[in-house]
């Protein structure tokens, strides 16, 4: 029986997370996620940008068919939706696209148009940290593919912790990783990747929002490029 089906508290799942990340600190990625699978089974998931499908790719290896959970924005790239489909077609994983509940005209409609550019917290917030909270309603754990090294806002993510904004468990099973260790686990496993990581795009977001990043730049700073935001509100 998991500790989900255990019906444990809130309050409960927080130590277990908070004692998870002390004791799986230095484990790899596949033991972070095989301890994720046998703890949460059906009530866990990945979730995937389809910036890259690295995480999904080492969940499958611990579970086949494991769900993995993307945003349709409806302003995404068409690299990133072809990305998602390939994953599909060629992964043993589940893949689950949530989309936001208002089409794009529906938010031009009623908001104005180009949202991202007039208030792009908001924008972000209907279009991503909505439709994930009400995505992630029937999991208990999720994973994600946060790396301590992509920016200084990352830089404390722990292996396990507790997503106090959804009350439920985080995993970030590559947070140790480098972007050295990830194309070195892309080329031993031929994983699949968005094609924009190699037309100069370090982090792959909604299409209006993200540009090529300069030399000397971390991987974040294409997004929201000329503004204080840094993060989606997804993580934080």
């Amino acid at each position: 029986m998991t500790t989900a089906q255990k019906g444990r508290t809130d309050d409960e799942l927080k130590r277990l997370a908070e004692q998870a990340g002390r004791d799986l600190e230095d484990a790899s990625a596949l033991e972070i996620l095989q301890w994720a699978v046998d703890t949460f089974g059906e009530r866990f998931c990945v979730t995937s940008s389809m910036e890259d499908a690295v995480v999904a790719h080492l969940a499958s290896r611990v579970r086949k068919g494991v769900d993995v959970v993307f945003l349709d924005t409806g302003y995404h790239f068409p690299e990133t939706i072809g990305t998602r489909d390939a994953v599909e077609a060629v992964m043993d994983v589940n893949v689950i696209t949530l989309t936001p509940r208002r089409t794009v005209a529906e938010q031009d409609a009623e908001f104005g148009p180009k949202l991202h550019d007039l208030d792009p917290d908001l924008c972000c917030k209907l279009r991503k940290v909505q439709p994930l909270e009400e995505g992630l309603a029937g999991y208990t754990a999720w994973a994600t593919g946060l790396r301590r090294d992509e920016s200084p806002t990352r830089a404390n993510t722990p292996v396990v912790g507790w997503d106090d904004k959804r009350q439920k468990v985080k995993i970030s099973p590559i947070a140790r990783w480098t972007q050295d260790d990830v194309d070195a686990y892309v080329a031993e496993h031929g994983v699949l990747t968005n094609p924009l990581l190699t037309d100069g795009y370090a982090s792959v977001g909604c299409a209006p929002c993200t540009r090529r990043v300069l030399d000397g730049e971390d991987a974040r700073a294409g997004r929201w490029a000329g503004r204080a935001k840094t993060e989606c509100g997804l993580h934080g």
